[in-house]
């Protein structure tokens, strides 16, 4: 992941997989990706979202009438006291690259999507991610599934964005 005034872009490279991703736009909870919850407030104390949370989704397939484009989609996090501002489809920037054993993919989340976002005045954020797959299981940041980080800003990593 890496970061600028403009927004934060990220690269996944998931290997060793034999089976296809299992990716549905209309099934994006279920679906195999990169997911990553950011609280651009980071507020450790807080154990419910705020509209300062978000939480992305970004698939290498699923997208278009095969099913066969990557694509990227914000998800409302369940039990939030307030979800983020809304932007229009197509805001966030993806491209995937399929592998023989896995995928590739590159994204960017433009601060215009990051409800709050804003380094120079709010350096720290909060952070959690997991490359969800039903092969490989859980990747992730920290803690796995076991625990409500889907939901809990409380549990998410702090990251300091300073430099840019």
């Amino acid at each position: 992941m890496a970061w600028c005034k403009s927004g934060i872009g990220l690269h996944i490279s998931v290997n060793g997989k034999r089976q296809l991703p299992w990716c549905r736009d209309s099934r994006l909870e279920d679906s195999d990706g990169f997911h990553v919850w950011i609280d651009t407030r980071c507020s450790p104390l807080i154990h419910r979202a705020t509209q300062f949370c978000h939480r992305f989704l970004f698939m290498p397939a699923g997208g278009g009438p095969k099913r066969e484009h990557a694509t990227a989609a914000i998800i409302p996090i369940n039990r939030a006291r307030m979800h983020p501002k809304s932007f229009p489809p197509k805001t966030l920037k993806i491209v995937g690259l399929p592998r023989h054993d896995g995928y590739e993919m590159s994204g960017f989340i433009p601060s215009d999507a990051l409800t709050g976002f804003d380094p120079a005045d709010q350096p720290r954020i909060s952070l959690y991610y997991a490359v969800i797959d039903r092969e490989l299981g859980w990747q992730t940041l920290s803690l796995g599934p076991e625990y409500p980080v889907m939901e809990d800003p409380s549990l998410w990593g702090e990251a300091i964005l300073s430099g840019g």
